[in-house]
């Protein structure tokens, strides 16, 4: 004779499965996040004194603006070469939400880098420089920011000196910083980290703290 469920047994493993579920989707960013904002945690929106190319918007919100400005084209995930250097088919990977960011607000990218490399070859190891492609490297543009931009904490706990428009380096990854937040008061990442990503703007700082290398302010 078979055993039969009750209800409340039955209604008990299928509320834990829904919670299950949604906590999974929650924690991989499927589900969206509850954004944020600096004012929420008394947290004063920096502002660059440089506006680089002249727009009359400051560097910092300039790099913000164009890096969601950049991935609301929704770029497809594919490394290749291009002959110009800067994709143009509505392809991309991470280091082009960086290298758009920057390049909205005046920067470029593709020729600071190189001419980086040609100053101090020595620290890029490189054989044979390739403008084309070293600025769309992370390994190179760990070097290059480092050399050329402020340096600041790569500890998430110091809410207060991370802000929309900075860059933040990990091992083998790189994005900009967004001016939303999660309820710990810890940016959202703006990045392109593969072809099955949802959302370019995600709460994922703090699952790859351990790979953070670097935080940058360009100005």
């Amino acid at each position: 004779m078979k055993r039969k469920i009750s209800p409340f047994l039955l209604t008990l493993c299928l509320s834990a499965a829904v919670i299950a579920a949604v906590y999974v989707l929650y924690s991989l960013n499927i589900l969206p996040h509850k954004r944020f904002t600096n004012a929420d945690f008394g947290i004063p929106a920096y502002m660059s004194a440089v506006d680089r190319d002249g727009d009359g918007v400051d560097d910092q919100t300039d790099i913000l603006q164009s890096a969601r400005a950049y991935v609301a084209e929704k770029p497809r995930y594919k490394s290749a070469y291009y002959a110009s250097g800067y994709p143009d088919d509505g392809f991309g990977v991470c280091t082009d939400v960086v290298a758009f960011a920057l390049r909205g607000a005046g920067y470029d990218l593709m020729e600071l880098v190189n001419a980086d490399i040609l100053s101090a070859p020595e620290q890029y190891d490189i054989v044979t420089p390739d403008r084309k492609i070293d600025f769309r490297r992370v390994r190179n543009l760990a070097v290059y920011f480092k050399n050329t931009a402020r340096a600041l904490t790569t500890e998430l706990s110091d809410i207060g000196e991370w802000q929309g428009g900075d860059i933040v380096v990990f091992r083998s990854h790189i994005g900009i910083v967004s001016d939303a937040r999660n309820k710990k008061g810890v940016p959202f990442l703006i990045h392109h980290a593969g072809k099955s990503q949802l959302r370019y703007e995600e709460d994922v700082l703090e699952r790859y703290k351990d790979e953070v290398v670097g935080h940058y302010r360009v100005s």
